[in-house]
């Protein structure tokens, strides 16, 4: 049986992007994909400044640019009760932009493929096993497929499919819930993305295109029929329109590797939508897991890369975290959230600071 350097289930950013930097390194890594790309996928589609450097790096950040998007100039908080503050994206080359998922994952899918990765999609993952050697792992999977891999990578989403097999997914707490739907953009909406707080949860909304806008909700289970209604009104859409779902919205997060094996994206830790990060994460955690899988496979390091992959992903979210806290909040207390916004009308730096610690995450990686 062929042995690949690394198998990655899961051809979301994360996974894409772990499998092009290590076929840039020249590794042979093998990609198990249970759908048929291009995809939709509930998110937010906004792309945060600090992925343009990742971009750089596997080669495809002047092709994202080609690609159908939104320029987002401004962040608008708006309150329960309706007052707003705006603040200020950056501006330029590397600013905020959105963009459908469905496109960008194929792109980034698209350049693990061209550098030589093997793709398999429709292909889902039933078994896995190490080896009693501990030289390798063995991959089942539905279609009869069985492979073979040094290293192993969970880059499946937040109901892991590799953390369920290794028994390491968590029970989930179903508290929140998020539904998301592309509806034809607003006239006038404007380049900004809108946060609004409402008695039911939060609604992200954003340009994603000349004629499309992103429109996130994000309730608890009880107040998500009273939110859609919400949307339905406000934006005039027919009662039967079609929404994506995804629950749990956030889990207990994973220790991101152990061994031969590394988690990466939302299935080692999911952020929440509100903060637009979570395709940052997923770049940079596959890239950060590339480079410990690289020391593995060479077997040219001092310190186990493992860990060090566990202490550099520690680091990416360090001081990070009472964003996601807060966005929490924006849904259990969301008229205490306002309160934010309307503190801000009186000190504004209070939400510049808020912006600016979402977009320069990972400044500098």
């Amino acid at each position: 049986m062929e042995i690949f350097d690394v198998a990655i289930v899961g051809a979301g950013p994360a996974g894409s992007a772990c499998a092009a930097f290590c076929a840039l390194a020249g590794l042979r890594p093998l990609v198990l994909e249970r759908e048929k790309f291009p995809r939709e996928k509930v998110c937010g589609d906004c792309l945060n400044p600090a992925a343009w450097p990742v971009l750089q790096r596997l080669g495809i950040a002047e092709r994202v640019r080609r690609l159908p998007h939104a320029i987002l100039s401004t962040v608008e908080f708006i309150a329960v009760g309706g007052r707003k503050v705006a603040v200020d994206l950056p501006s330029g080359g590397e600013g905020e932009i959105a963009i459908k998922r469905s496109l960008l994952d194929a792109l980034v899918l698209s350049r693990a493929r061209e550098l030589g990765g093997q793709i398999h999609e429709e292909t889902s993952v039933t078994a896995l096993t190490p080896a009693a050697n501990g030289s390798h792992w063995k991959i089942q999977t539905d279609r009869g497929l069985v492979f073979a891999a040094r290293t192993l990578v969970g880059a499946d989403g937040r109901n892991s499919t590799v953390a369920r097999l290794c028994n390491l997914l968590p029970r989930p707490a179903r508290e929140r819930v998020a539904l998301q739907a592309h509806i034809p953009l607003p006239a006038g909406f404007g380049a900004r993305v809108v946060l609004q707080f409402l008695p039911e949860g939060y609604s992200g909304q954003a340009p994603v295109n000349r004629d499309e806008l992103n429109l996130c909700l994000v309730s608890k289970p009880s107040n998500i029929s009273a939110l859609r209604r919400w949307a339905e009104e406000r934006f005039d859409l027919k009662r039967d329109h079609s929404w994506r779902t995804i629950t749990p919205l956030t889990r207990a997060a994973l220790a991101p590797a152990q061994d031969k094996l590394f988690l990466v994206g939302d299935a080692a830790r999911v952020v929440e939508p509100f903060t637009g990060e979570g395709i940052y994460y997923a770049l940079r955690s596959g890239e950060l897991a590339a480079q410990a899988i690289v020391k593995i496979i060479r077997g040219n390091y001092d310190a186990d890369p493992a860990s060090e992959y566990a202490k550099a992903h520690a680091a990416m979210y360090r001081g990070r975290l009472w964003v996601n806290r807060m966005s929490r909040a924006a849904v259990l207390a969301p008229r205490l959230s306002s309160l934010l916004v309307h503190l801000a009308r009186i000190r504004p730096g209070l939400l510049r600071l808020l912006t600016a610690k979402i977009t320069n995450a990972g400044r500098g990686d």
